[in-house]
This record gives structure tokens, sequence and C-alpha cells, in this order.
């Protein structure tokens, strides 16, 4: 995986091949064209947890990097802490990922770092891509000029995927790990854990290992005792 300018890493199956659009495909489709032709300058992303926003902003860094386009994904949740001096150099890439814009909406350092940010990327031709659970207009955005600039991009909706389309992208997933994925074994995955893509994926790349370890299937069984054991274990260190 690259390095970015700031040191945070790209997961290396957060790419627009492993993500399942659905009925998302416009939004994804807006994101995987942004380093080719025209684009607004800042996009805004949002749906609830686990739509996919983190992916699909780490998607558009990986292909950026692919087109020789400096790009860096930044987590606002994770920096919100941070002096907002962070931002620093951020001026020169071609795209900026900010995540989880919530976490600095109403900070006063932070929105004027953002809005500074925003206008020299706008004189250099780079782009700010934004992800929140809400769209801007529904974020407590203190500073009226950076809250009109982000909602004058194009604001784009990830819509959750209904049941059988979270089957569908499981085994996207599933087959980009080498990992055959019965259809029991999804449907019983989908009943036992949260149903957003998030959980989903992280259970599945943890089952992944504990099929190569063991050298089993994935079988219901199989899955149901790895589950169980992890609640187990769970519950053992919360006492």
């Amino acid at each position: 995986m690259r390095q970015l300018p700031l040191p945070v890493r790209l997961r290396a199956s957060s790419v627009f091949a492993s993500f399942f659009a659905g009925p998302n495909q416009a939004a994804v489709q807006t994101l995987s064209a942004a380093t080719v032709g025209e684009r607004p300058p800042v996009i805004w992303l949002y749906g609830t947890y686990g739509a996919g926003k983190t992916h699909l902003l780490q998607a558009l860094c990986a292909r950026a990097g692919e087109c020789g386009q400096a790009a860096a994904y930044l987590p606002l949740r994770e920096w919100a802490t941070q002096d907002a001096d962070v931002l620093s150099g951020c001026e020169s890439l071609a795209f900026l990922c900010l995540d989880d814009f919530g976490a600095i909406a109403g900070n006063a350092s932070w929105e004027r770092a953002v809005f500074r940010l925003y206008t020299e990327l706008e004189e250099t031709g780079g782009r700010m891509i934004v992800a929140a659970d809400a769209p801007p207009a529904a974020l407590a955005i203190r500073l009226r000029d950076l809250a009109s600039r982000l909602a004058a991009g194009a604001v784009l909706r990830l819509q959750p995927l209904k049941d059988d389309e979270q089957v569908v992208a499981l085994r996207l997933r599933a087959t980009q790990l080498g990992l055959e994925l019965p259809d029991d074994v999804a449907q019983f995955l989908l009943r036992r854990l949260p149903r957003d893509m998030t959980s989903l994926c992280a259970a599945l790349e943890k089952l992944d290992e504990a099929s190569l370890a063991t050298q089993r299937r994935l079988t219901v069984p199989f899955v149901r005792g790895l589950l169980d054991a992890n609640v187990a274990t769970g519950a053992q260190k919360a006492e």
C-alpha cells in the first residue's frame, strides 16, 4: 500500500473494483470519474454508518495514484483532537479526501483551516472530497462561507444496501479474497451480525483468516462456532 503525504495508509481492498454499487451507481460513477475531465471543486458524500463512504474515499485516492495525481485521505474523527495545522501542505494535492467531517463541524480553527485550504485548492485546480453522515446543511458548520462552498458542490447520497444486495456485495468481497462464500453462510452472517457492510466485511476477513489457518471451508457450523467463540472471548475480556 502507498504511503500518503499524511501518515494514513489506504486499505488495499478499498478500490472501486471491490465496491458493489447497487442503488448507488450514479454516486460511484461520479467519484470514479473524478480523476478525469471536468469535476466540481468539492464533492460531498453522505450516508449512514457502513454505507461505504470510507471505502469510496480511499478508492478515489487509489485511482488518483494510478493516474499519477497526488491524493491524501484524512480520517477527521481520528485527527480532530490535533491542531488544524495538520492540513499544511495539502494545498498542493490534486485530491484531498476528508472523512467524518461531522467530527470537526463547529470547531472554529478547523473550519477556518478547511476553508483556507478549499480556496487554495480551487486556485490550483485541486479537489476536496468530503464524507459525513448527513448533508452539509444538516451539520452545525458555523463558518458560513465554508458551509455555502461545501453545499454548492456535488452532494451525493449513499443508500444502504438491501439484504439481497448485501449478499452480492459479500460475495464480491469474498471472491477478491479468494474465498468461497456459500449462500447459506452469507445469509447466516446477515442474521447474526449488524447489517452494515463495514461489520460484515470485517467479519468476512476474519473468517478468511480462520479458514486459511484451519484449512476448512466456510460452512454454517464452522462459522457459527467461530462467532460463538469470539463472543465468549469478548465476554471474558469484559469481566
